[in-house]
């Protein structure tokens, strides 16, 4: 079982608040993802979980139990870290093996625990072989397996993928996802890749200066942001944010529309501007434009290659559903 949940937890370096007091429950087998910008506290909010800061008020409870002074070692977590931090001299079997070692687990049980391990994540053939002579998603995947070894209650990944390149990234986030559909053990994911949290999680937790925005499924995110943070930051690319007479007409301060909902048109769309730059992907083109009068660069995602290039115009409509609508304080109207 693997349920964790946070009670009015905070944290303070000095008089510093980087933590404000906060509520969150991580239910057993889920796999959550805190996401947001640098500075905004996901690291710190995970090491707390993982008993490697002390927390400065409230409680964590992991399946009911207060774990708030638990030393990190009886916390019964994996904690997965981006560099990877294994032993050079020793075999990659050794280096998984290592925390079964330090625990006392029998031999026998050790190697039944290491071969399942590699199995799970293609490293059968690689038992023998020292660190320095595997990929950098190989290592990752070693670090990984040195983790499930401990058959925790949950898994902790600080960043696991940011070392890696962007084909490794790919592969690598699709076997962790992999791995948490065979385990089904709670998972806590840190990441400021948006990308990465929108495609692994069960549950994304946005943060901002240690304060939750928003929690729930990608698509609610996706669908419903809460605020004009949230919507500026989930999404690739981001939802443009329009505020003016535009929105007025909408009865709202700020309206949003993602790139993905505004239309290229022939003639006679509702918007109209020049294009900036136009990034042509094969299977999709995206066009940052200018001289619109609604915001000072509009970026608009069409499918397939589309002509258009630097300073022609353009001709666009938005979606009328689909339009997002934001009050003064940038809260969502329903």
């Amino acid at each position: 079982m693997g349920r964790i949940t946070l009670d009015k937890v905070s944290k303070r370096f000095g008089d510093v608040e980087v933590i404000p007091p906060l509520d969150l429950t991580i239910e057993d087998g889920d796999f959550t993802v805190f996401v947001g910008p640098s500075g905004c506290g996901k690291s710190t909010l995970l090491r707390l979980i993982a008993g490697l800061e002390d927390t400065s008020g409230g409680q964590i409870r992991i399946d009911s139990q207060d774990a708030t002074h638990v030393p990190p070692a009886k916390r019964g977590l994996a904690m997965v870290f981006q560099s990877y931090a294994l032993y050079p001299h020793m075999s990659v079997r050794k280096n998984i093996a290592f925390p079964m070692k330090m625990a006392g687990v029998s031999e026998d049980e050790q190697n039944r625990r290491i071969d399942a391990a590699a199995k799970a994540l293609n490293l059968t053939d690689y038992l023998d072989r020292r660190p320095g002579q595997l990929s950098g998603g190989q290592r990752q995947r070693v670090a990984i397996g040195r983790a499930i070894v401990r058959e925790p209650a949950a898994f902790l990944f600080d960043e696991p993928l940011s070392n890696l390149d962007a084909a490794l990234r790919v592969g690598m986030r699709l076997e962790i996802s992999e791995l948490h559909k065979r385990l089904r053990t709670t998972m806590i994911y840190v990441t400021h890749d948006q990308v990465e949290a929108m495609t692994m999680a069960d549950k994304i937790v946005v943060l901002r200066a240690g304060h939750i925005e928003q929690v729930g499924s990608p698509l609610e995110l996706y669908r419903a942001p809460r605020n004009t943070f949230v919507a500026g930051f989930i999404g690739s690319p981001k939802m443009n944010l329009i505020d003016g007479p535009e929105a007025a007409r909408h009865g709202a301060h700020t309206i949003g529309i993602r790139p993905e909902h505004i239309d290229v048109v022939e003639e006679n769309g509702t918007w109209q501007g020049t294009v900036g730059v136009a990034e042509h992907l094969g299977s999709d083109t995206f066009f940052h434009i200018h001289n619109t009068g609604l915001a000072e660069t509009l970026t608009v995602r069409a499918l397939g290659e589309v002509t258009l290039s630097h300073g022609d115009a353009i001709h666009l409509s938005p979606r009328a559903e689909l339009i997002h609508k934001f009050d003064a304080q940038g809260l969502r109207i329903e």
